[in-house]
């Protein structure tokens, strides 16, 4: 029964914010094949990955996270830190940087096209499409 309960409380905190998140309803985006919660918040923002996917460093989670981010705040990007699950950034919103974010359904689906390109063998051109679910 003790196994039980440690084991409740630690899926439990799998979505849980950080203390300056906390209260925010967060909008779920999926960047293929990455799931995040965002949650922004007075020019900061952050998503928690929800999915269970080999990373083993912020390299390919990184830009899946922004692009999210950037898809919920209406915002550029400007910096990003946490870890793969847990990602924090700084936004860029322009002159009215405490702004409203911009109305948004509550899910995005995005997909990454590569193909190639002129210019040599290795030469690609890389397309991120997102629609509202």
């Amino acid at each position: 029964m003790r196994y039980f309960a440690v084991l409740a409380l630690l899926l439990t905190a799998c979505n849980t914010p950080s203390p300056g998140f906390q209260g925010i309803e967060p909008v779920r985006v999926t960047v293929a094949p990455s799931v995040f919660d965002v949650r922004v918040k007075d020019g900061q923002a952050e998503a928690i990955r929800l999915n269970a996917e080999y990373a083993p460093r912020m390299g390919p989670i990184g830009p899946r996270a922004t692009l999210a981010i950037e898809q919920v705040s209406g915002c550029t990007v400007r910096r990003l830190g946490g870890d793969q699950a847990m990602i924090r950034a700084s936004l860029n919103c322009g002159r009215g940087a405490k702004r409203q974010p911009p109305p948004v359904p509550p899910s995005y689906s995005c997909g990454v096209i590569t193909r190639p390109a002129a210019g040599g063998p290795n030469a690609r051109i890389e397309e991120i499409i997102c629609d509202p679910l």
